[in-house]
């Protein structure tokens, strides 16, 4: 196994077992890891400290964290900010994502989010640029009937595509895949982030 897939493998273990042990997380909602690499336009560029610097680098972290704190105000207009109108998972739209977050605040309260990215790419594109981000993290929350504390998604190496409009990065979609046979009416895996 590699040194990232174990240090990924050591954090989702980690993050489970917080979960299961603390109601309330203990960790940055969004973080890069410290053996994370970006890659931009062919360019490598290493070392935490330089990476937290980096233009691309704030402006994606600045991204998830609107989105992040949109969804501890469950305010779904600022979050659909995050999502791009060009947005399109396995057939599932911007209108879709909205009304999918609208029944998770229906039924979940504190909701939050753990981003934890390992590599960034950069590439530029006709009309600006396009970043594809693998991350591992969840998103979480307490049930309205329950009151129990539950993971409603969780995510291991999934590739995040983002495009830059204006001065913002906005979601486009992931590059997993969707299982050939799913359950009736079930959303192909991981749809919000």
């Amino acid at each position: 196994m590699k040194r990232n897939q174990k240090a990924a493998a050591f954090l989702v273990l980690s993050v489970a077992l917080s979960s299961a042990l603390v109601p309330v997380p203990m960790w940055a909602t969004v973080q890069v890891l410290p053996e994370t690499i970006l890659l931009m336009e062919e360019k490598k560029v290493t070392g935490q400290s330089w990476l937290l610097r980096h233009p691309v680098v704030t402006g994606l972290l600045a991204a998830f964290e609107h989105a992040e704190s949109a969804l501890k105000k469950e305010d779904i207009d600022a979050l659909m900010q995050f999502y791009a109108p060009s947005y399109d998972y396995h057939g599932l739209k911007e209108d879709d994502v909205r009304r999918v977050w609208a029944e998770v605040f229906e039924h979940y309260k504190a909701l939050e989010s753990l981003h934890l990215f390992s590599d960034i790419k950069v590439s530029r594109v006709s009309d600006g640029f396009r970043a594809e981000v693998t991350c591992t993290g969840g998103l979480y929350g307490i049930d309205e009937h329950s009151g129990d504390r539950v993971t409603l998604d969780s995510w291991f190496r999934e590739v995040h595509h983002l495009v830059k409009e204006g001065d913002a990065w906005r979601f486009v979609g992931n590059a997993g895949n969707v299982p050939a046979a799913a359950p009736f009416a079930s959303a192909p895996h991981h749809p919000l982030f």
